[in-house]
């Protein structure tokens, strides 16, 4: 059972290192909706680090807005595209501005699918957690759309 184990996450790492070489060195995304925020991103191989406003709506025509900056890690591309449609998952910082999170910190979790769809326009597919002190955790679905460029 342990030749086993080894064995799986031996073939597991190979994998997931030789599909990261798939992935440009860099890239630059213009980020127009939710996931990962509204603003920018740039990528390094397969991590990126981005910076935005975030809005969602944790009630029913109540939008909860915060400003995010976190990092995203990309893995498993699906096809021979320059930019590879492909899985992340990311962690980042939020600081509430308004409603019930104004001034407050909090930290979020999400992961999900990107979607290349036609010479850098991508749509994002994902679920967010977003937690902070005296709230209860919020799980929320986080559609995205970006245009990516490689540098």
């Amino acid at each position: 059972m342990k030749n086993v184990t080894l064995t799986s996450i031996f073939i597991l790492a190979t994998v997931l290192c030789f599909s990261q070489s798939r992935f440009p060195k860099n890239e630059f995304s213009i980020n127009g909706f939710r996931n990962p925020s509204i603003g920018l991103e740039f990528r390094h191989k397969f991590v990126s680090v981005h910076t935005g406003y975030y809005m969602t709506a944790f009630k029913a025509e109540e939008t909860t807005k915060f400003i995010k900056v976190g990092i995203t890690a990309w893995f498993l591309p699906v096809d021979k595209k320059p930019i590879p449609s492909s899985f992340f998952a990311g962690a980042s910082y939020l600081r509430g501005i308004n409603r019930e999170y104004d001034e407050t910190n909090a930290f979020s979790f999400e992961a999900g699918f990107r979607w290349m769809i036609w010479k850098g326009i991508n749509f994002r597919f994902g679920a967010i957690a977003v937690g902070a002190k005296d709230h209860s955790l919020k799980v929320n679905p986080a559609p995205g759309v970006s245009y990516s460029i490689i540098l």
